[in-house]
């Protein structure tokens, strides 16, 4: 009776001191709701209802550019975009192989930028994406790609013991978000309705070499095997982003990957006359990514492909998900207008974060 009575505390003790670093974890983690909004994409994933048809793969060359909305509303097809900030190959590699323990897309774009990297960047860009991941062996594998040498596993799998001195930076937006969860984005896309033309491109500068990366080809790799072990398609991708520049020598090594490999690979920077783009009027930040206005167009490209091309599924007559993306379309249209209130108010723009 005495040792059940110990061993009842005891179960009871390791609960309350798990619970309370779990909340002190909760509220130590960077909220990124003021700023640095990026940091909120991966996991906003799993917040998303999973009957995407089509899953889009990178970093803000997709997550700026591509607006799931639009292509729904246009064509009916559904689809997420799973980017984050320098999301290189083996980080897209590893959302893809996440997203699939929740779903089975039709087709995967995956932006190829990306491919010039060999290795981890940095820790605070590893954080924007790891972080975000729900834990599972998945993770820990792209923890185990991703850390620079500085850094060490049980910080990702245990978050408090990298965050445990923010208790002197906690704001109010700590509190404040601790339970509430506001989007920033709409299925993966960054909603931007300003305007800040691009003007004058220059070439880009000579590199000493132009090789894509060894470890970003064995993670492609992988990605196709993975993609056709799921009988899905990959399609490789250059969104039409100015900067940072794209080199011919890189456009030729994928050209070459997609031949050797069986896959198509769209270039839309070399299409952006034909998408009907204009980097003085669709872009928002100087030719990096476009604005909603430019998001637009690019839908109706991307649209017109998938159905041209892979038969891709009108879903707006099935009542169950087009209630469903009747909510989203309504919250990005919401947000599109409460921006360009702003914008004529302000001359900024202050929302960026709304209710599902």
């Amino acid at each position: 009776m005495v040792i059940g009575k110990r061993l009842f505390w005891i179960v009871v003790a390791l609960t309350m001191f798990f619970a309370m670093l779990f909340l002190l974890q909760r509220l130590f983690m960077p909220k990124y709701m003021s700023s640095v909004y990026e940091g909120r994409m991966v996991g906003e994933y799993y917040l998303c209802d999973k009957q995407n048809d089509v899953i889009f793969l990178g970093d803000c060359e997709v997550y700026d550019n591509v607006s799931p909305v639009e292509l729904w509303e246009n064509f009916g097809i559904t689809s997420y975009v799973r980017g984050s900030p320098q999301q290189l190959v083996w980080k897209s590699y590893y959302l893809l192989e996440d997203a699939l323990r929740y779903e089975t897309p039709k087709v995967v774009f995956f932006s190829v930028p990306a491919m010039k990297h060999s290795e981890p960047q940095s820790e605070a860009y590893n954080r924007l994406t790891l972080d975000g991941m729900r834990f599972s062996a998945t993770k820990l594998r792209a923890v185990n790609a991703s850390m620079m040498e500085n850094e060490q596993k049980i910080t990702y799998v245990f978050p408090i013991l990298r965050y445990h001195d923010r208790w002197r930076e906690l704001t109010g937006d700590d509190f404040r978000y601790f339970f509430e969860k506001r989007r920033v984005t709409h299925n993966g896309y960054m909603l931007r309705t300003d305007t800040r033309p691009a003007g004058f491109v220059p070439p880009g500068p000579i590199l000493p070499g132009y090789d894509l990366g060894e470890k970003s080809y064995e993670y492609l790799d992988k990605m196709v095997a993975l993609c056709r072990a799921g009988d899905i398609e990959l399609v490789l991708i250059k969104m039409p982003g100015l900067y940072p520049y794209w080199y011919s020598q890189w456009d030729e090594q994928i050209i070459d990957y997609a031949a050797r490999n069986g896959l198509t690979y769209i270039n839309t920077l070399n299409l952006s006359d034909e998408i009907g783009l204009d980097f003085e009027t669709d872009t928002y930040n100087g030719g990096l990514g476009l604005n909603v206005f430019g998001a637009k167009k690019l839908a109706l490209f991307i649209g017109s492909y998938l159905r041209d091309n892979y038969d891709a599924s009108d879903h707006r007559s099935n009542p169950e998900i087009a209630q469903i993306w009747e909510i989203k379309s309504r919250a990005y249209h919401d947000m599109m207008q409460a921006q360009l209130a702003e914008l004529e108010m302000f001359g900024e723009i202050k929302t960026f974060t709304y209710m599902p």
